[in-house]
């Protein structure tokens, strides 16, 4: 079956710090960049963060970009987010999406999109 899994997500006060995992079974990751966006209750979706096909460039919004860092291990068909310094604002489903064409992913095409995990940034 060929999908993306994203997991990691939880409950988190301000200032901490979480791990998301974005692995993908059925095709082989390393071929694709891997974006991560998420939507928040009542707002549009957001483009978070992007790592292109082999890890030597990477894009964030300015909202994260000194907090939350993506990452590859292409071994592991996996890609991660990591996040630092969580904000209540940060409070979203996130996603992870796959597309070989880095460009096209930056605006939120996809071949494949993972189902979301929670992240909860509250006191």
């Amino acid at each position: 079956q060929v999908q993306l899994v994203e997991s990691g997500g939880d409950l988190v006060s301000p200032g901490g710090s979480l791990t998301l995992s974005c692995t993908a079974s059925g095709f082989t990751l390393q071929y694709y960049a891997v974006g991560w966006f998420r939507r928040a209750p009542g707002k549009e979706r957001e483009r978070v963060a992007a790592i292109t096909r082999t890890g030597d460039s990477t894009y964030f919004t300015d909202s994260v970009r000194d907090r939350f860092t993506v990452s590859r291990d292409n071994a592991k068909n996996t890609v991660y987010l990591q996040m630092n310094n969580l904000k209540p604002e940060d409070t979203a489903v996130y996603y992870c999406a796959a597309n070989d064409d880095f460009s096209a992913l930056r605006v939120g095409l996809a071949h494949y999109w993972g189902q979301g995990t929670q992240v909860t940034v509250s006191s």
